[in-house]
């Protein structure tokens, strides 16, 4: 059974951080998606704080990738297995990868 998924927003500096927590996959990705998708419209930059995310499949990765289109997507402070997902697909060359939420909002 994965964790339940739960996100938090909040502004940062000049950026909009979508902080998640738990698991996401095709049944559990709609909270997160609508929480990047508003964010994405609404602000420039955007920042994911990944350091919660338990697990992720290509349903996460999409998601990043199609925000990333929309916004200056960042990605913050990504756990074990997120920064193997963005890894192993040559995603981690396409979006902005940084060790913690500051770093992201400040790029």
């Amino acid at each position: 059974m994965h964790d339940q998924a739960a996100v938090v927003q909040f502004a940062y500096g000049d950026a909009w951080v979508v902080s998640a927590r738990g698991s996401y996959d095709m049944y559990s990705i709609t909270p997160l998606a609508e929480a990047l998708d508003t964010a994405a419209e609404a602000h420039r930059k955007v920042v994911l704080d990944a350091s919660g995310i338990t697990f992720g499949d290509s349903t996460l990765l999409n998601l990043l990738i199609l925000t990333h289109h929309k916004a200056d997507l960042r990605v913050a402070e990504p756990t074990q297995q997120v920064r193997r997902l963005l890894e192993i697909t040559g995603a981690d060359t396409l979006l902005k990868v940084r060790a913690t939420v500051a770093e992201a909002a400040a790029c």
